[in-house]
């Protein structure tokens, strides 16, 4: 629920900065992605063998959580240097992108994992799901 908001409250200052609709939406999102994880959405998607399916609802914790704090990221630092038009918010998601990528890269250093993965949420074992989804 908290990853539907960020991205809302992304997506309104994006609408209140000057920033076209979808395409330019889409290219912002690439932008955040790739400087996150290291590939576009579609390229994700490709990774995880899903073709019209929303690629947030097949990311682990981990992968969710590096896609907020992109996004988050971006928020913060579109207000802070007030981007305005599709240039700017492209630098500012860029290095919000950043910011949730080196955060990323730290993890995988300290435990020699990848967070990026093929692992798909939906299609792990219902056993599994249940035990996540009975977590506070």
């Amino acid at each position: 629920m908290r990853g539907i908001a960020v991205r809302a409250e992304l997506t309104e200052e994006w609408k209140n900065r000057e920033v076209g609709a979808e395409r330019e939406y889409a290219i912002l999102t690439a932008d955040i992605s790739k400087t996150t994880f290291g590939l576009t959405p579609s390229e994700y998607k490709d990774l995880k063998e899903l073709e019209r399916e929303n690629l947030r609802d097949h990311m682990t914790d981990l992968e969710l959580i590096f896609s907020m704090l992109g996004e988050a990221a971006t928020t913060e630092i579109t207000r802070a240097q007030d981007a305005q038009g599709f240039d700017e918010n492209r630098t500012a998601a860029k290095k919000g992108g950043r910011i949730a990528g080196d955060a990323r890269q730290e993890l995988e250093k300290e435990t020699k994992k990848t967070v990026v993965t093929p692992e798909n949420f939906l299609a792990a074992p219902q056993k599994f799901k249940k035990i996540k989804e009975s977590e506070p």
